[in-house]
């Protein structure tokens, strides 16, 4: 392993640093760190081909993973996986794009197909094409004949903002659009969506022969998935003592007191941000995560947020639990 990290230039211990990372998100010890590194750095098993899909969406998710601490992205596109086609980053254009797609899909070898954006199905798919096809004709072509779908981000997973009322484009989420013709994507939602859950998945996948992990009733990985936001939140303290921002300005906003009456959505969001956080540093999780930089959280993972859970800054019906403003 320490050769394949001297080809690659990385530093060994900022490597092993990320790993225990990894290992810690997907709810393992540091002893699982080695396990996760030999993933990573293409040691277990063929490399696997991905196909990396784009329909409705912002490329948020793809910019989350992008700014992602070194090495990942370089190990987990050109040691681990063979990326063979992902719009946003590949070399590859027009019709070489596209031949180099098909070719993964109806080559005998398996591939995991990763996909971001909601599904566009009105009249037949024509609001959403890519190189002359519908997206909707492309994943039902692509994730069909998939070995494992990863859906990326709320979009993929759930519909997201393309799935909110109205909904000219009658956008859905790839296992509602997909789910009758025996597609079961593993859903990692959130807008964007934490990078390391990705990772995580992928190697779950990778090192335990080609399963997928255990999900809960949407379809999420319960490793990363099994807590509320409120539950892993810095501010609970704040929360259990009745101490509440009422304003983004007032004493208890500059106090770091809990957002709950401006209109957070922990207590009802299923994710782990509050301990991965966003834009990962080098030697740990992220920098940052909403509620840390100021702002409370929205429940951008949870099914059809942008409807159930909007206006955003209204305390949730009931006000707060314990009965104090």
């Amino acid at each position: 392993m320490e050769k394949r990290l001297k080809e690659r230039g990385i530093d060994r211990r900022q490597f092993l640093k990320y790993c225990t990372v990894v290992a810690a998100a997907m709810g393992m010890g540091p002893a699982f760190a080695p396990e996760v590194a030999k993933a990573l750095i293409g040691e277990v098993g063929k490399r696997p081909n991905v196909v990396y899909l784009h329909n409705a969406e912002c490329t948020g998710c793809t910019s989350a993973f992008l700014r992602t601490a070194a090495p990942f992205v370089d190990v987990l596109l050109l040691d681990t996986l063979n990326c063979v086609y992902q719009e946003t980053i590949m070399a590859a254009a027009g019709h070489q794009a596209k031949d180099a797609l098909w070719e993964c899909i109806d080559s005998p070898e398996p591939f995991i197909a990763i996909v971001e954006g909601a599904i566009p199905t009105a009249r037949d798919g024509i609001f959403g094409t890519v190189g002359g096809y519908t997206m909707l004709d492309i994943n039902k072509r692509v994730l069909t004949k998939a070995a494992a779908v990863i859906a990326y981000g709320t979009c993929a997973a759930f519909g997201g903002i393309q799935a909110a009322k109205p909904n000219p484009t009658e956008a859905k989420g790839i296992n509602e659009c997909l789910g009758h013709m025996g597609v079961k994507a593993v859903n990692i939602p959130g807008c964007p969506p934490i990078p390391v859950n990705l990772v995580g998945t992928i190697v779950y996948y990778l090192t335990n022969n080609g399963a997928l992990p255990p999900m809960d009733d949407n379809s999420r990985p319960l490793m990363f998935f099994d807590k509320s936001v409120h539950e892993l939140c810095e501010r609970l303290p704040h929360f259990e003592a009745s101490r509440f921002a009422n304003t983004f300005d007032d004493d208890g906003a500059r106090r770091g007191w809990c957002l709950y009456n401006l209109g957070c959505q922990g207590p009802s969001t299923y994710n782990n941000c509050p301990k991965q956080k966003f834009n990962s540093l080098d030697d740990g999780p992220g920098a940052s995560w909403p509620v840390q930089a100021g702002h409370h959280c929205i429940g951008c993972s949870e099914p059809h947020f942008w409807d159930q859970l909007s206006p955003f800054y209204k305390a949730p019906v009931g006000g707060n639990p314990n009965g104090t403003s």
